[in-house]
């Protein structure tokens, strides 16, 4: 029997065989060098000793990467996971997961400023120049929370001659997409320059809501950017950021099964079950999810002749509000609390994030024999954040702030509010040395601390248990060494081999107040009103390899690494709130990635990761051994791209993108796993030198699966089909 995966990969296989029987014009060996920061210095992606994912301006173009989650899906042992609201957005590496108002399982940069909140990072990618996905703790360099890795996102620079390009495009739901971006010089000498760019996009959905016949799922989204770049001379710059992005769409559409529709108290009893996906989404609220993310940032170079010194200075404000369906997301008449209360609920999350950072580092001038860096780093964040039930009285949902809804329509059921005041403050270096021609050893050590203080803003009447009160404060303090040492041996000049040891660490933080005492009465084990810091140690070792001219590229890394109070994610229906606990895992695992350019005409590529869990302790022994939550199996993508001359000046391109997703676990108890997704994408068009029109399908085969199932039995719905078709005019 043919599986679907076979199937898929035997059309690829044929495809990409009848393209490269065409004749086609001899091959040029003139290839560019692809250059990376991944250690804070300009390199050759294939002399750094590290396990990272490229994607360059002509890939990102042609392979149609418009959010975070395009980019992922191409990267081995790495996913995405979208739920509940635009904020909240999980990126799984290795098995390194993250949860629900939890830190980031990966440290993320855009120009060089760390992004300080993880509700930052889902958002649309346009106007760039190069994406590094870097694997393995990265916490040596870029701090706390980069314990699964670190994405390195540069957008397009200014430029020295007026310059620009338009895209518009249009889709199906329907949807419509708009981007211009213009760039030059301001002043006759160019020591000044600026670039500025718009994105639009707006929706009406995709996902079906059958309750309010009407899709449950649109959006519009609204993002600029500005940058001036100031030159004055060889010994100094001024690098001025400033983006805003502001979207408009929905959140809580989850999905509870029943065996018995017309029983409510059925949901108790039905299995859960990450593959059903024949239950309807039927909320009977729109709710909103409005998001707001501002940003602006300073980098100043110095070059006095003996190295760099640098300084970034940053500002991030992040504000959300998250209104919709409460448990169990159905009609008022058929919800579960309809049957046990009498009323129905509904549910309004606010979040409000700022955070001030700087970062001062001086760098070495490039040394063959020796290179070293040394700094340091504070971050000041403010954080509220408030979640709520309220009873649903037929009149729509109202969204709650700061202060629970005492009169009205949908007064407040259930309240809780938290505010944090953070300092979290680091001291870091790194040196290479090249111990002979061939043998180079890294290292790279950095120490974090993170001090939190938490308010209980909950007014007495709301808080959860006796114990908790009003105007509370816990201080707690995280902290930890993070070390790194790897060694480089390049026996051959395009091939590299390397190996070493890292640590990472990932802060902890406060659940919500009392929800500790909420989860002892409610028999779940692991949940108290601090959850602790995590740490992982890895080790891995790597290779390297061009052939052929530089046509052949060959990257296999095998990793094994050992986390202590990893996150997991409990939903305590008692208080209606969102918690983290910790349990240690171990992961281990092997990725494969292989690129080929077989004609001038001709690109194939293909990556393969693997990665195997295990739960070795926590609070409830009964899941010790059991694999860890969100961790997905095994990844596999592979495709091909052929572009060739249909007229003068004008290349044909057509391309396939096949993605794999292995089977995945969701929650310490293995309750349930979804079973293997197969997904294709497709871009097929015409491209000159000034212009571009591509026709392009996202899950070609409307493949129907569900991107999320957390505790309680949620579904969260993945995207369908999508496609559309684009123009842009570059000038």
């Amino acid at each position: 029997m043919i599986t679907s995966k076979g199937k898929w990969l035997a059309l690829l296989a044929g495809v990409a065989a009848g393209l490269a029987s065409l004749p086609a014009p001899a091959q040029s060996t003139d290839l560019d060098e692809i250059v990376v920061t991944a250690r804070k210095r300009d390199e050759s992606f294939r002399d750094v000793p590290i396990t990272v994912s490229v994607f360059t301006e002509q890939l990102i173009q042609s392979a149609g990467i418009q959010k975070p989650g395009d980019f992922i899906a191409m990267v081995p042992n790495m996913t995405l996971v979208e739920t509940q609201n635009a904020g909240n957005a999980f990126v799984v590496v290795r098995g390194i997961s993250q949860a629900r108002n939890s830190e980031p399982s990966v440290a993320v940069l855009v120009d060089g400023v760390l992004e300080t909140n993880p509700a930052e990072f889902n958002q649309e990618l346009f106007d760039v120049s190069q994406i590094e996905v870097l694997k393995g703790p990265q916490g040596a360099l870029y701090g706390r929370n980069a314990i699964g890795g670190a994405i390195i996102i540069t957008t397009k620079p200014p430029s020295d001659e007026l310059s620009g390009s338009t895209r518009i495009g249009f889709g199906n739901g329907p949807s419509e997409r708009a981007q211009l971006a213009l760039s030059g010089p301001l002043n006759d000498s160019k020591t000044l320059k600026f670039r500025a760019s718009v994105s639009f996009y707006n929706t009406d959905g995709y996902l079906n809501n059958a309750y309010l016949h009407e899709k449950a799922d649109p959006a519009r989204d609204y993002a600029a950017r500005l940058r001036l770049l100031w030159e004055p001379n060889d010994m100094f710059s001024a690098d001025w950021r400033a983006s805003a992005s502001l979207l408009q769409t929905r959140a809580f559409y989850f999905v509870i099964p029943r065996d018995d529709e017309s029983n409510p108290f059925s949901t108790f009893s039905t299995p859960p079950n990450a593959n059903n996906i024949s239950t309807p989404i039927t909320v009977n609220n729109e709710g909103v999810d409005n998001r707001n993310l501002y940003n602006t940032s300073v980098k100043i170079d110095v070059k006095p002749g003996y190295g760099t010194i640098t300084s970034i200075s940053a500002y991030d404000k992040t504000k959300e509000i998250a209104t919709g369906d409460a448990y169990d997301f159905r009609p008022r008449a058929d919800s579960i609390f309809q049957a046990l209360i009498g009323t129905d609920l509904n549910q309004s999350q606010f979040l409000n994030v700022e955070s001030y950072s700087q970062e001062l580092r001086f760098t070495s001038p490039s040394n063959d024999k020796f290179n070293w860096l040394a700094g340091a780093y504070f971050v000041h964040t403010e954080r509220f954040i408030s979640t709520g039930n309220m009873v649903d009285t037929g009149a729509g949902v109202f969204p709650v702030y700061q202060t629970p809804r005492l009169t009205g329509n949908n007064p407040s059921a259930t309240f809780l509010a938290d505010s944090q005041n953070n300092n979290a403050w680091a001291v870091f270096g790194d040196a290479t040395f090249e111990l002979t021609s061939q043998l180079e050893l890294d290292t790279a050590i950095r120490y974090d601390s993170d001090s939190r203080r938490n308010t209980t803003d909950t007014p007495t009447a709301f808080l959860p248990d006796p114990s908790a009160t009003t105007g509370e404060v816990r201080k707690h303090t995280f902290s930890e060494t993070q070390p790194k040492g790897t060694l480089r041996y390049k026996p051959f000049e395009d091939l590299t081999l390397y190996g070493g040891w890292s640590r990472g660490f990932r802060s902890g933080g406060f659940n919500q107040t009392g929800v500790g005492a909420v989860a002892q009465s409610s028999a779940i084990a692991g949940v108290h009103d601090l959850f602790n810091a995590e740490v992982a140690d890895t080790y891995e070792i790597g290779a390297k390899e061009q052939f052929l001219d530089r046509r052949v590229n060959v990257g296999l890394s095998l990793f094994s690494t050992r986390s202590h109070n990893g996150y997991f994610f409990v939903f305590l229906a008692a208080n209606s709130t969102q918690n983290l606990g910790n349990l240690d895992a171990n992961y281990k695992g092997v990725e494969l990635e292989v690129s080929a350019k077989a004609t001038d005409w001709l690109d194939l590529y293909a990556n393969f990761g693997y990665t195997d869990s295990n739960i070795t302790h926590m609070e409830d022994p009964s899941v010790i051994g059991n694999q860890a939550p969100l961790v997905t199996k095994d990844t596999f993508h592979a495709g091909f791209q052929y572009h060739r001359p249909v007229m003068d000046n004008v290349n044909g391109i057509l391309r396939v993108d096949y993605q794999y997703l292995g089977r995945t676990w969701w929650d310490p108890y293995n309750v349930t796993s979804r079973d293997p997704v197969s997904l294709v994408d497709l871009r097929t068009g015409l491209d000159a030198q000034k212009w571009s029109l591509t026709a392009w399908s996202k899950n070609l085969t409307n493949k129907i699966y569900n991107a999320e199932f957390s505790t309680g039995g949620f579904l969260w719905k993945a995207q369908p089909r999508t496609y559309g078709l684009d123009y842009t005019y570059r000038f």
